[in-house]
């Protein structure tokens, strides 16, 4: 099957099946199955959110379309038996992109609020296109109220199965957009790591890769940082999050910082705005800061 932008909600649920289908639309928002996937292309679906394109969301369930046809697509992160228990664990998930078998990963965070978790605009197309240049990336669809959590447990289940999913278990990204950004700095950081997940064998991730959020929180145990905003964010401030890197700086951990004029909140790959390309960048220096970690 070939989706389009007038393929429904529904279709592409259907196509996919069980919880891999409903999974890909916020289950915290209503998203009917006759709407198609142009009209759910908006700030109405996805709040708080800019720059949406409904070709992105037919490029990505394409392309996922294209990529169960070699690999399991979806994986549960926890258990049975923790699902049985408790229930909302059903909701959450990863997402896999695979790229070169072998190649780094990266974990993508949508943002939402931790009100919804917005993976068609925020997380989906930056794994594919992760995985388009060759890497390894899984989208994380998380519970709201439980985020840091979920992401604890992806990083090691994704680390504890890297035979199974052929990535490297030694090294990794963690990408976020505004609420996922959050997630992917505290998880950034070493110490937070290792106390949610509770394991002291786990790498800390080469680099977080950021987009318009106002953490600012800074440590000597945060991973190098890419981070990105647009000047016309009412939500995020560029001036606050240039400050938090200007710190990471002051510890001598390595930075590279983007402000896009005239881009609002949640502009995501920015295909079609000043900022189309930077998903490239962000990758590039994700890949040097492996290169320094081998010495």
């Amino acid at each position: 099957m070939k989706f389009t932008t007038q393929s429904t909600v529904g279709e592409v649920r259907d196509y996919f099946g069980g919880n891999a289908g409903r999974l890909l639309f916020p289950v915290d928002r209503r998203f009917q199955d006759n709407e198609t996937l142009a009209q759910i292309s908006d700030s109405r679906h996805y709040l708080w959110y800019s720059a949406l394109s409904a070709d992105t969301t037919v490029a990505v369930a394409n392309y996922l379309a294209d990529q169960a046809k070699n690999h399991p697509i979806f994986y549960h992160i926890y258990s049975e038996a923790e699902m049985a228990t408790d229930t909302t664990k059903r909701n959450v998930g990863i997402y896999f992109f695979a790229g070169r078998p072998g190649a780094p990963f990266a974990i993508n965070n949508a943002g939402g609020g931790f009100y919804y978790v917005a993976g068609m605009q925020d997380s989906f197309p930056h794994a594919m296109k992760i995985s388009q240049e060759g890497d390894n990336a899984f989208a994380l669809i998380y519970r709201p109220d439980q985020p840091y959590a979920d992401l604890a447990r992806a990083i090691t289940y994704i680390i504890d199965h890297a035979d199974e999913l052929q990535v490297d278990p030694h090294h990794y990204s963690l990408w976020g957009g505004s609420a996922g950004a959050r997630m992917a700095a505290k998880l950034g950081n070493r110490e937070s790591l290792q106390r949610l997940t509770g394991r002291t064998d786990l790498p800390q991730a080469d680099a977080v890769i950021m987009q318009y959020t106002g953490y600012d929180r800074v440590s000597p145990a945060d991973a190098p940082t890419y981070a990105n905003v647009g000047d016309q964010d009412w939500i995020a401030n560029w001036q606050t999050m240039k400050w938090r890197l200007s710190f990471l700086q002051n510890e001598q951990i390595p930075t590279e910082f983007h402000v896009y004029p005239g881009l609002q909140h949640g502009f995501g790959i920015g295909t079609g705005t000043v900022a189309e390309g930077w998903l490239n960048d962000a990758v590039h220096f994700w890949h040097q800061q492996i290169e320094l970690s081998k010495g």
